[in-house]
């Protein structure tokens, strides 16, 4: 399938020496979602920016749509929304004649049947009438959501999505978000919510100081570096670890009367139940077993943390 979104050696240094994206190739899918996760400062804002046209790249190409943003702009532009972290109104406009600009603005016209279907499926159909300054802030998170799709874009950037939103609303976007991608949009979302990622996403990236770390598949991400482990209290301490456990990567703790099992890769799961089932022969009781399994999380710090 033909990629809707193309970056090659995109790189953006400041006049101060600062550099934000460094050489970043990347690749989207047409109809994925694609969450790219990264501490702050890390690139992600600015490799956005450098896609809608408000950074302009020190050097390298993008392509959307098979144009070349340096080029064709304009037309491509047309066919990006975007919803950016940073709220910005006239707050003395209602909701409902925001979002009709916004699809002027992309020289649309009017649709009164598509303003009230996005404000429906943002809940938002209710407050309408109601001037931007007396919205709460995750109705006004939900006001941004609905001026980026007023001119119905093929491809979608979702900056910090739920930055400062309650769990409530958070849901009812993923929820959205996930409706856009039935209906064929692209979505890009950058997120301190990694769950969010967990929750959505095809496919991971990862960036920290301008510099793509990986791209990958979330399923098979968290199946290559994620971990297990478990955790046996044993009915009676030992001594030392038995000969008999010595292929498995166990350790002592708690002055023998913890066993601790640490392992990586698809076949971890296995391995704890063979491991059980080695304690079983040998005699060795235990009265609680806990296991706990990497979240996207915690590749995400250890892959950050390792580049420290």
């Amino acid at each position: 399938m033909e990629p809707i979104l193309e970056l090659r050696g995109l790189t953006k240094t400041y006049p101060g020496g600062l550099t934000a994206l460094d050489n970043v190739d990347l690749t989207i899918r047409r109809g994925e979602i694609f969450a790219l996760l990264g501490p702050n400062g890390a690139g992600k804002t600015t490799l956005i920016g450098a896609v809608c046209g408000m950074v302009r790249p020190s050097s390298g190409t993008i392509h959307a749509f098979s144009m070349d943003l340096a080029r064709d702009w304009r037309r491509a532009r047309a066919r990006i929304g975007l919803v950016p972290q940073e709220l910005g109104f006239d707050i003395f406009e209602n909701v409902e004649r925001v979002v009709r600009h916004s699809r002027e603005l992309f020289g649309l016209a009017p649709s009164s049947a598509r303003t009230e279907e996005i404000l429906r499926a943002l809940s938002l159909w209710d407050k309408r009438k109601t001037e931007i300054r007396n919205l709460s802030g995750g109705m006004k998170r939900r006001v941004l959501i609905a001026k980026a799709l007023a001119h119905e874009p093929e491809l979608l950037f979702l900056d910090e999505p739920t930055a400062g939103v309650d769990v409530e609303l958070r849901r009812d976007m993923w929820r959205l978000i996930g409706r856009l991608r039935d209906q064929g949009v692209t979505v890009i979302l950058t997120t301190h919510y990694i769950e969010e990622a967990e929750e959505m996403a095809d496919r991971v990236g990862v960036i920290d100081g301008g510099k793509i770390l990986l791209v990958e598949e979330k399923h098979a991400l968290m199946a290559r570096l994620g971990r297990v482990e478990a955790v046996l209290t044993l009915a009676e301490p030992l001594p030392a670890i038995p000969d008999s456990l010595s292929p498995f990567p166990v350790s002592l703790d708690d002055s023998g009367r913890v066993l601790s099992y640490r392992g990586a890769g698809d076949g971890a799961d296995s391995e704890v139940a063979a491991l059980v089932q080695a304690l079983v022969k040998q005699g060795i009781g235990f009265t609680a077993l806990d296991i706990h399994e990497s979240s996207l999380e915690d590749i995400f710090v250890d892959l950050v943390e390792k580049r420290a």
